[in-house]
C-alpha cells in the first residue's frame, strides 16, 4: 500500500535535515531560522503529487545529496557582464571569496556578508529575512525557500538608501563535482534609492538560493540573472519582492542548460502606483528541464505587472510554465499581463503551461495567453529567399521570437551582454 502523501513528505524532510546543520547565528538570526524551520516542519518537502510540482519532480532537489555534476568549462565565451563596470561579489561552491571579490564600498551601497551579520544581536535585516518567504507561502507552500531560510550558511545583505554608483554583480563559481550550496541574500531598498543587482554562474552541482527583495516608495530594483552553462546541475531559486508607492521593480532570468532548474518568483504590490515586470528566457537542449513558477498580488490601486516569459527547446527539452496574478479587494485600476510562449524546434520537446487569474476588484485590465509552435516557414522562406542561409535565419527568428522578454531589460549594455549569450547558445546548437 503507498504512504499517505503527508507522511512521504516528512520522511522526506527527515532525511533531508538529516544530512544539515543548523548554522550557528546570534539573536536575530537565530530567531528568523528557528520560525523557517518550524514552517518547513509543518510542510514537509515537496512531492510530485503537489500541485504545483505536478510537471517538475523534485526528487533531485529534495534528495539528502545532490547527484554529482561536472563542472564546465566555458572557454569560448566571456564572462557574464564582463564589459559593465560594476562591483564583483564572489562566491565559489556557495564560500564568499574574498580575494576574488571588489570592495562592496565601491558601489555606495552597504554590503554585509550574512555570516557577519549574523553574529550581531539587531541588524535591519530582521524585518526582511525569512519575513517575505513566510509571507509568500500563502496561498501556495514553498518548502524549499523555508529550508533555504532555515539553513543558509552564506550570503550577502544589501543595503541602498540613494542611487548605486554601479550595479552588484554576485558571481556564483562551480568547481566542486559534489557542491550543495545553500544561499540566502536580502536587499532593502529605501525610499526613492535604486539598485541594479546582477548574477551569474552555475552555484553548485546542486543550489538552493534565495533573494528576498524589499523596494520603498519611489524606489527602483533592477535585476538581471544568467544561469550557467554546467548542464548536470540543478537548482532552485526564490524570488521574493515587496513593493511600496509608486515603486518599480524589474527581474530577468536567462537560463541556457541545466538538467533542471526551478525559478520560483512571489511579488506582492502593496503601494498604489507600483510597478512589477518579470521577464525570462530559456533555451534547453536534450534532457534540459526549466520550469518558471510566478505568483504576483495586487493588492493596492493603479499598479501595473509583466509576466513575459519565452522558452526555446529541442531534442526533447521540457518548458514549464506556472503564472498566477491575483488582483485583491479594492486593488482597482489594476493593470496586468502575462504571456507565456515557447518555441519547439522540433517533435519531441514538451512546454507545459499553466496561466492563472485571480480578480476580485471590478475595474481593472488584466490578460493572459500561451501559445507553443514551431518557426514560421513563411517567415523562414521570406528570409531564405532573399539569401539568407537557412540556420542563419532559423537563428534571426529564434532571436526575434525571445525579443519582447529581453525588452524587460532597461539597461542597452546590459542587454547586449544577454544578447549575445542567446545568439553563442544558437551557434553551438544550430551550426
Amino acid at each position: 500500500m503507498a504512504q499517505p502523501q503527508a507522511t512521504q513528505k516528512q520522511e522526506a524532510l527527515a532525511a533531508r535535515l538529516a544530512a544539515l546543520r543548523l548554522p550557528a547565528s546570534g539573536g536575530w538570526l537565530s530567531l528568523a531560522r528557528g520560525l523557517a524551520e518550524t514552517r518547513l516542519k509543518d510542510m514537509g518537502l515537496p512531492g510530485r503529487r503537489d500541485e504545483y510540482w505536478r510537471w517538475t519532480n523534485p526528487a533531485a532537489l529534495v534528495a539528502p545529496e545532490p547527484a554529482p555534476a561536472q563542472p564546465f568549462d566555458a572557454q569560448d565565451e566571456a564572462p557574464a557582464f564582463d564589459a559593465i563596470d560594476r562591483v564583483k561579489l564572489v562566491f565559489t561552491d556557495g564560500v564568499f571569496d574574498a580575494e576574488a571579490s571588489d570592495d562592496p564600498a565601491l558601489a555606495g551601497v552597504e554590503v554585509t556578508r550574512l555570516a557577519q551579520a549574523g553574529a550581531h544581536d539587531v541588524h535591519w535585516a530582521h524585518e526582511v529575512y525569512g519575513v517575505l518567504e513566510a509571507a509568500g507561502q500563502k496561498p501556495v507552500e514553498r518548502p524549499l525557500a523555508a529550508l533555504n531560510s532555515a539553513y543558509a550558511t552564506e550570503g550577502v545583505l544589501i543595503r541602498a538608501t540613494a542611487k548605486a554608483a554601479k550595479p552588484i554583480h554576485l558571481i556564483y563559481n562551480h568547481e566542486s563535482d559534489s557542491s550543495d550550496v545553500i544561499l540566502h541574500h536580502c536587499v532593502k531598498i529605501e525610499e526613492g534609492a535604486e539598485l541594479t543587482l546582477l548574477e551569474s554562474g552555475p552555484a553548485a552541482a546542486r543550489s538552493n538560493m534565495v533573494l528576498e527583495v524589499l523596494v520603498a516608495d519611489g524606489a527602483g530594483f533592477h535585476h538581471v540573472r544568467t544561469q550557467g552553462r554546467d548542464h548536470d546541475r540543478q537548482a532552485a531559486t526564490h524570488l521574493f519582492a515587496r513593493l511600496g508607492d509608486g515603486s518599480r521593480f524589474k527581474s530577468f532570468t536567462l537560463t541556457a542548460n541545466g538538467v533542471m532548474t526551478r525559478n520560483e518568483a512571489v511579488v506582492e504590490l502593496l503601494g498604489d502606483d507600483a510597478v512589477a515586470h518579470l521577464a525570462g528566457a530559456a533555451m534547453g537542449d536534450g534532457d534540459f528541464h526549466q520550469d518558471d513558477t510566478v505568483f504576483v498580488t495586487h493588492d493596492a490601486e493603479r499598479c501595473e505587472s509583466r509576466q513575459v516569459f519565452k522558452k526555446v527547446l529541442r531534442n526533447g527539452a521540457v518548458g514549464v510554465f506556472q503564472g498566477k496574478i491575483l488582483v485583491k479587494p479594492g486593488a482597482q485600476k489594476t493593470d496586468g499581463y502575462q504571456i507565456s510562449q515557447s518555441l519547439l524546434l522540433d517533435e519531441d520537446s514538451q512546454f507545459l503551461a499553466k496561466p492563472e487569474l485571480e480578480i476580485y476588484a471590478d475595474d481593472v485590465s488584466c490578460s493572459h495567453g500561451s501559445t507553443s509552435g514551431a518557426i514560421d516557414d513563411t517567415a523562414l522562406f521570406y528570409l531564405r529567399s532573399r539569401g539568407v542561409p537557412e540556420r542563419a535565419a532559423q537563428s534571426l527568428l529564434v532571436l526575434a521570437f525571445l525579443a519582447e522578454a529581453l525588452e524587460e531589460i532597461e539597461d542597452e549594455a546590459i542587454a547586449e551582454d544577454i544578447r549575445g549569450r542567446l545568439e553563442g547558445w544558437l551557434n553551438r546548437r544550430m551550426g
